[in-house]
């Protein structure tokens, strides 16, 4: 069965101020941020995928760049944060897990090779870097039993970073999309995955990378830092 992978790219990339959707900035090696994406994707599936993106701000950008794609849309990007572009994904998607990642995350190749014995296996997981734990970015502990336990940019004491790669399998991806409706419109999607977890059980293993890269370009100092590594 082919995998089903989501790219969420609905939002309005403030911060990073450019006239077009972020994952279209455009990269020293001439990509933009999502087609390094999707090469990654076809690096690490072949043919065997399917890809939805959820889009919102500037939409026709990102469907005229990528119409190998299906599209959801999110019409309400202005007002809602990740959680409700995952939503519509995950209610979009079909039978089986959903590998999901942020639409403005450059990533190693090598990313996707190391979490598929977990997708093959449908084991849920979170991609994390203990290298660094910043102050901005979601952070997570575990618990005994070395699984997720809490996520989010308030975490005190936190082991590392979620990178905005992640994947819910085929049995907890319906208490993912009941979480996920319940959170605020303002919530980003790693609430939804905390709630489950508190409420549900639901167990997310953490995949560290810190030994590759993944960085989430929010600011001009990121994209600088990354354009400096192609």
């Amino acid at each position: 069965m082919s995998q089903q992978v989501v790219i969420l790219a609905a939002g309005m990339g403030t911060r990073l101020a450019r006239p077009l959707p972020k994952p279209l900035t455009e990269l020293r090696d001439g990509r933009s941020i999502m087609k390094q994406q999707i090469d990654n994707i076809k690096h690490g599936f072949g043919d065997t995928y399917r890809l939805m993106i959820v889009v919102g701000f500037k939409l026709e950008a990102i469907i005229e760049r990528f119409p190998e794609a299906t599209f959801v849309y999110n019409e309400l990007y202005d007002q809602t944060n990740t959680s409700k572009s995952l939503l519509k994904a995950l209610r979009a998607s079909g039978d089986g897990g959903v590998l999901w990642m942020n639409g403005d995350v450059v990533y190693d190749p090598e990313v996707l090779n190391r979490v598929k014995p977990q997708i093959d296996g449908e084991q849920s997981f979170i991609v994390v870097n203990t290298s660094k734990v910043s102050d901005e970015e979601v952070k997570y502990t575990l618990d005994d039993a070395g699984y997720i336990n809490e996520l989010s940019k308030v975490v005190v004491g936190g082991l590392g970073e979620a990178v905005g790669i992640n994947f819910v399998s085929a049995a907890d991806k319906a208490k993912l999309i009941e979480r996920l409706d319940e959170v605020g419109d303002q919530d980003y999607f790693e609430r939804g995955i905390e709630v489950a977890i508190e409420r549900d059980g639901l167990k997310f293993k953490a995949i560290d990378i810190s030994d590759l890269y993944a960085i989430e370009i929010d600011f001009d100092e990121d994209l600088q830092r990354v354009n400096e590594m192609f």
